[in-house]
């Protein structure tokens, strides 16, 4: 009967729908969020529950490059077939360069700072917030329940670090940078409110720097360089997002990019959450964060 039922109905436009729509149910679908950088691209899915798959980081010499080698390894190594892939979501400056379907699938963009807010509100699970994106310069995200909004920037992040590296070490070899930087003493590039005051001052102890780069020598080692310079970004973001913050009343900061991923962010964040009683959140896939508001911008404009 089932069989006479199906031929029956195999002509009909409505029936052959219907049964798409179970087999369609049926399979697990998995939105592609991708962040296109110029020569690094980050790419996540976020499965039909919501959870962050197998995030990965491919570098090339293009945004084309970039794009189509991370998708490529990203569905070989978790074993998606194009089939599973419901949507493709780009964002990041190199998705400028891309304006067609990613391998024929549907594919659109999500505006950047919108992706910054929802993928770092996601990893924090915060509704109010400055989102900190620290990628070549460092742009401010606010985030107060839905309200997401670019309040702002600062010209200084991973592109200042690799270009004095570059003039100040001879190196824009981040790995080498950091090596480098273990070694060194702050205290002999920058000048502290210990080396100018005898006793502290309202509101800040005697190691709290008072200039950087002020204490140091022309023949400073290249370790000490290679702190200072990580130290002078770092201070130098983390000074900007407090400044951001004032009269909002929002009290936490969520680091996202790849400079997320330097040791000294563990020094340096801490002792201004001390001095300024704020909070500085580094999430657990801080570096993907706008990949993964990008998926979830998709989700967004689904509902």
């Amino acid at each position: 009967m089932i069989i006479s039922f199906v031929l029956h109905f195999k002509n009909n436009s409505i029936f052959l729908h219907a049964i798409k729509g179970i087999l369609d149910k049926g399979m697990k679908k998995i939105v592609i969020g991708i962040d296109v950088g110029i020569s690094t691209t980050k790419i996540v899915g976020i499965d039909e529950s919501g959870v962050v798959v197998s995030p990965i980081r491919i570098k090339a010499t293009d945004p084309i490059t970039s794009l189509y080698g991370a998708f490529g390894k990203y569905l070989h190594d978790n074993k998606i077939a194009l089939s599973d892939v419901e949507q493709v979501m780009l964002t990041g400056v190199g998705s400028a360069y891309i304006d067609e379907p990613i391998y024929g699938l549907p594919t659109s963009k999500s505006e950047e700072f919108v992706a910054d807010g929802l993928g770092a509100r996601y990893e924090s699970k915060l509704d109010r917030m400055i989102v900190v994106s620290m990628g070549t310069g460092t742009s401010l995200v606010k985030c107060d329940d839905n309200e997401i909004r670019h309040i702002g920037g600062i010209g200084i992040g991973g592109g200042t670090l690799a270009g004095l590296s570059r003039i100040m070490l001879k190196t824009d070899d981040i790995k080498q940078i950091i090596n480098l930087a273990k070694d060194g003493d702050v205290s002999k590039i920058n000048l502290l409110i210990g080396d100018i005051s005898a006793k502290p001052l309202p509101g800040l102890p005697m190691n709290a720097t008072a200039s950087l780069f002020s204490n140091a020598k022309a023949n400073a080692s290249r370790e000490d360089i290679a702190m200072g310079l990580i130290w002078m970004v770092l201070q130098s973001i983390g000074s900007a997002t407090i400044l951001s913050s004032l009269e909002s009343g929002i009290k936490d900061f969520v680091l996202i990019g790849n400079l997320t991923l330097l040791p000294q962010c563990r020094e340096v964040f801490p002792a201004m959450e001390k001095l300024y009683g704020v909070r500085f959140r580094i999430p657990k896939y801080s570096e993907f964060c706008t990949a993964i508001g990008a998926a979830l911008d998709y989700k967004r404009q689904a509902k």
